[in-house]
């Protein structure tokens, strides 16, 4: 079995594990005579959805739409729910498969041993007052959504306006697209010109990522291109791996078009055609062909809430080899040379959140496990310093700190604890972790976009 295949097994193996599965129907095709249905699996990922034939489907439990119910307000009188229009559901049938407290930020921390099991303990200093959690951290939540605003912002936010969500976008509109050597399979609708949509492949440029109806216009294109690269300037190179900074301003129609295919693969960020507020910052792998993209990340030229990536994607054919880590080391090593502590902007999707996480508990327990005792004294550091040290926001790091569940409250004073458990498998993760940004490579002159009259 081919790396593709088995990427696309993994993914549907729920599907292989449960006979049945809840399914909503969305739209229905009828193809040559033969009925085709569109489905969204109940409580599943959207890049499941597919198209499935009657036989799947167990039309003798069907749950026919029907409105919601209204739930009575305050006063007692009846009213929609809040914040939930009356909505009908849509029918549904089965379809046969293929609480710690928190640390003060300021206070510094020492070493302390705990039940004798553990390999280096940090402690908070009492007297300080409980802090809220500032990010959730639930694992099964695909939106880390704590602390978001409502509405998203109107200065150039790439988080989805959910309310405005219809049958058309809740639908894969692109089969197949082809870029360079790799065919991929979308997971989520984007919104290509609809005649495009009809096509069994969509061919796309690898360079200059502009789209085409058939093989014979591609090649038709790369004849007069000339591009062996994204557009922009090259900011940092080791080895085989470059990273180019490009303009939205400057380079609309490349950055217009990067947008267009990563929203195949990004569900929970909406696409605005005003690429001028961003900058992009676009991965590649070079051979004798040219410069490959792997992966990118947006960010807004200003941002008032510390945002360091609003967009952020690895293409399925480079997945799970870690190029997401990469990408998300070199945000932060962007931030670290402005002298910022930077976030990326939520919510984040599964598959991000799980990226940042990881890459948040790798960096916080190498400063931690790297903490030397001074005069037989055990080291001290506090929130503060490790948000300075990795360039991490304050909240991330505490809540990074609660997710693996490293916060104890001991004799009065908190405690930070590191198991075997946890220093082991730090330990085998980072062997496992061969690609790392060498600042060194990095030649990156930050502006300030505040002092310019125009982006």
């Amino acid at each position: 079995m081919g790396p593709a295949r088995r990427r696309y097994f993994d993914e549907e193996a729920w599907l292989l594990a449960a006979p049945r599965a809840l399914a909503e129907i969305l739209s229905v095709k009828d193809i040559s005579g033969r009925k085709l249905f569109y489905v969204h699996y109940i409580d599943f990922n959207k890049r499941l959805d597919e198209w499935v034939t009657h036989e799947r489907l167990d039309l003798k439990k069907i749950q026919f739409p029907k409105k919601e119910a209204k739930t009575p307000t305050k006063n007692g009188l009846p009213g929609s729910r809040p914040g939930s229009p009356e909505r009908e559901v849509k029918r549904k049938v089965e379809v046969v498969s293929p609480a710690t407290p928190v640390p003060s930020e300021t206070a510094p921390a020492s070493v302390f041993p705990q039940n004798g099991a553990a390999r280096r303990a940090v402690a908070a200093q009492p007297g300080r007052k409980r802090k809220s959690n500032c990010l959730g951290t639930d694992e099964d939540s695909q939106d880390s959504s704590d602390g978001i605003p409502s509405a998203p912002r109107m200065t150039g936010s790439l988080v989805s306006d959910r309310s405005h969500d219809d049958i058309v976008t809740r639908m894969k509109n692109i089969e197949c697209i082809e870029l360079g050597r790799h065919r991929l399979k979308p997971w989520y609708f984007s919104p290509y010109p609809q005649e495009l949509t009809t096509l069994p492949v969509l061919y796309l440029c690898e360079f200059c990522l502009k789209y085409g109806r058939s093989l014979k216009c591609l090649q038709r294109h790369l004849t007069k291109c000339d591009l062996r690269h994204p557009p922009g300037n090259e900011i940092y190179r080791k080895g085989t791996i470059s990273f180019f900074e490009i303009d939205g301003r400057k380079n609309k129609s490349y950055s217009q078009n990067l947008c267009l295919l990563a929203k195949c693969f990004l569900d929970h960020k909406t696409l605005y055609y005003d690429t001028d507020p961003f900058l992009f910052y676009v991965m590649t792998e070079y051979d004798c062909k040219g410069f490959h993209i792997v992966g990118y990340f947006s960010k807004e030229k200003e941002s008032t809430e510390d945002y360091n990536v609003a967009c952020i994607l690895t293409l399925p054919p480079y997945q799970r080899r870690g190029y997401g880590k990469l990408l998300i080391e070199f945000s932060y090593e962007l931030s670290k040379v402005e002298g910022k502590t930077g976030t990326p902007e939520k919510p984040l999707s599964d598959l991000g959140l799980l990226s940042y996480r990881s890459y948040w508990s790798q960096t916080i327990l190498e400063i931690l496990m790297g903490l030397k005792s001074e005069s037989g004294e055990r080291p001290q550091i506090t929130i503060n310093e490790i948000s300075e040290i990795t360039s991490i926001k304050k909240e991330d790091v505490i809540s990074t700190l609660q997710y693996l569940n490293l916060i104890n409250y001991y004799k009065g004073q908190y405690i930070l604890t590191l198991s075997e458990d946890i220093v082991d498998g730090h330990e085998r993760a980072m062997l496992k972790r061969l690609l790392r940004i060498d600042s060194k490579c990095l030649h990156f002159t930050p502006k300030d976009w505040s002092k310019r009259g125009k982006w």
